[in-house]
């Protein structure tokens, strides 16, 4: 059964609480023992926050088919108040981003974040409903999970080469699952995993703030991270892989989780003042070139393009944005939204240039000063930043075996996403994986999925044969702006849109005959979440139930919440 809605009830019995608090061993083993609520305060399939405590500190319970659960109150991403988010069968996700947690366990099951939340003790006696929390559980809206020390007498040898959100989560999910092999995670970066979706919201960013680890938690787990480090080759038949540092490593199975380089071009790569963004020294070099009297040019209307102009807007003279499509993001959101995205910018002072083309670019001693369209425009460029794609990062297996997909250079990977040579998984958007719902096969670059795809990996190189049930969730913010995305739409005939989407408080439907196969939210949480829910259930959304988001206040009985 799918609960599709957030129901959130009174708190009626505040002068009934009782808080009892017991000492153990110190401060941080201290037990608060507290009746939060009446069993009646809260339905069937209904969730609330309830303070716990003297500091503030909120506990989230939630009645799911007659029984509760306690759990931290918080997104362990980037906090966001779970109790706004959606109420699945047996789990909660994150209305912002679409995290999923396990109501008895706290435990993440989908992404985006790395860590579990914490669940605590909950038990009804006489009707009321009272939770046991350690106060340093309560005080953490994370609960990360510890890593498996390395034992010497096993010989065997995992690696994982990428160290973005695929390669991270699959490392760290081998040593939580029990790996105690040896674990490498090989990386051309200078740096330990980072939370790389700041960098174009921000354009700076000290690498040490958004470290995604630390190095005394690789430590903790004798993860090897080889920084500043590639793969020249790999021998398949017999296991062995050659580094950059002439070192031959043999290995038992492998992840590859390269990940994409920036797309450019030699005629404007030659000029200093031109930048792609991929790494944390991109963005620290974009944001160093800017200032009040430069001029920006994009080229590119996607993600990495669209949020650079954004961020950039309040520091530079002037940003003009130069993009083939008749509107931004056509491609990924379709054009009703891009184009209203686009009234968004120009009303902030961002200039487009759509439905154009570069005829040449000026400059002089090795730094660019003017762009040439093709219609003859020219347009000043003190700074240019290339966002018109990205190519795979697949060089080394020149000679492997490994089947690449010929039409994008992706990695071929089965619903395990296992390639086809035995032992040697893939995933992230270097990979053409299955895509959960949709029937088909895609790279996609989303952090949530990517993430994912590292869960699922590790699972299947311990041999634990687990299915990827993972719907594609992604997001955006723009001049303040959120936008959020659930599903797959490619090849969408047509879409409905509710709400009002001039007033940026909307909800766009995509549709494929009569299935709604994606959606796309402004100012409407945490309807994306709750799409995501539904399809990860295993059920359809048809047009008819999304006029006027009828799905969202059906009964739980009705033909939507049946399973397929």
């Amino acid at each position: 059964m799918l609960f599709s809605r957030r129901l959130v009830f009174r708190s009626s019995i505040h002068s009934q609480l009782h808080v009892i608090c017991r000492t153990m061993s110190g401060p941080s083993d201290d037990i608060i023992e507290q009746i939060v609520c009446k069993e009646s305060d809260i339905t069937n399939n209904g969730m609330q926050e309830f303070e716990v405590g003297n500091n503030g500190n909120k506990v989230l319970i939630v009645k799911q088919k007659n029984e509760f659960y306690a759990l931290g109150s918080k997104c362990s991403h980037y906090g966001a108040p779970l109790v706004k988010g959606a109420l699945g069968d047996g789990t909660v996700r994150c209305p912002w981003h679409g995290a999923c947690f396990n109501l008895k366990t706290g435990d993440i099951e989908d992404y985006p974040g790395l860590d579990s939340i914490p669940s605590f003790k909950v038990t009804v006696t006489n009707g009321n409903v009272k939770v046991s929390v350690k106060k340093c559980a309560l005080e953490n809206s994370k609960h990360v999970k510890p890593l498996t020390k390395r034992n010497l007498e096993n010989k065997c040898t995992f690696v994982v080469v990428g160290c973005g959100p695929a390669g991270t989560c699959c490392a760290e999910k081998l040593r939580q699952e029990g790996f105690d092999g040896r674990l490498i995670m090989i990386t051309k970066e200078n740096y330990l995993p980072y939370d790389r979706t700041k960098l174009s919201k921000a354009l700076s960013a000290d690498v040490n703030s958004i470290l995604l680890r630390s190095q005394e938690f690789y430590n903790s787990g004798n993860v090897e991270v080889l920084t500043k480090t590639t793969i020249e080759s790999i021998d398949t038949n017999k296991k062995i892989i050659y580094l950059s540092n002439n070192e031959p490593i043999s290995f038992d199975a492998m992840f590859i989780a390269s990940g994409m380089t920036p797309r450019s071009t030699p005629e404007v790569s030659k000029y200093d003042n031109v930048f792609t963004l991929r790494t944390v020294d991109n963005a620290n070099k974009i944001s160093q070139s800017l200032s009040s009297d430069c001029h920006l040019v994009i080229i590119g209307t996607s993600f990495i393009g669209m949020e650079v102009a954004a961020a950039a807007k309040a520091k530079v003279k002037s940003v003009h944005v130069i993009g083939r499509s008749d509107v931004p993001f056509k491609e990924s959101l379709g054009t009703e939204m891009g184009e209203r995205v686009q009234e968004l910018f120009e009303s902030k002072g961002v200039v487009f240039h759509m439905k154009a083309s570069v005829k040449n670019y000026i400059g002089y001693n090795n730094r660019l000063s003017e762009i040439e369209l093709a219609d003859g425009q020219k347009l000043k460029a003190d700074v240019c930043i290339m966002a018109t794609g990205s190519k795979t990062n697949t060089e080394f297996l020149s000679g492997s075996g490994i089947t690449l997909n010929p039409s994008n250079g992706t990695i071929e990977v089965d619903e395990n996403l296992e390639t086809n040579v035995e032992g040697i998984f893939s995933g992230g958007d270097v990979a053409n994986a299955p895509v959960y719902s949709a029937n088909t096969k895609a790279s996609l670059g989303h952090w949530q999925l990517a993430t994912y795809h590292g869960k699922i990996a590790a699972l299947q190189m311990l041999g634990k044969k687990t299915p990827i049930k993972s719907v594609p969730f992604f997001w955006t913010a723009l001049f303040g702006t959120s936008i959020r995305f659930a599903g797959y739409n490619r090849g969408y005939t047509d879409v409905i849109i509710n709400g009002d989407l001039e007033n940026l408080k909307a909800v766009i439907y995509y549709c494929k005959g009569n299935d709604v196969v994606a959606v796309a939210t402004v100012g409407s949480d945490p309807i994306a979440a709750q799409f995501a829910d539904l399809l990860r259930s295993g059920k359809t959304l048809n047009k008819n139930q999304a006029i006027d988001n009828k799905w969202l206040t059906e009964e739980e009985d009705a033909v939507m919440c049946t399973r397929l």
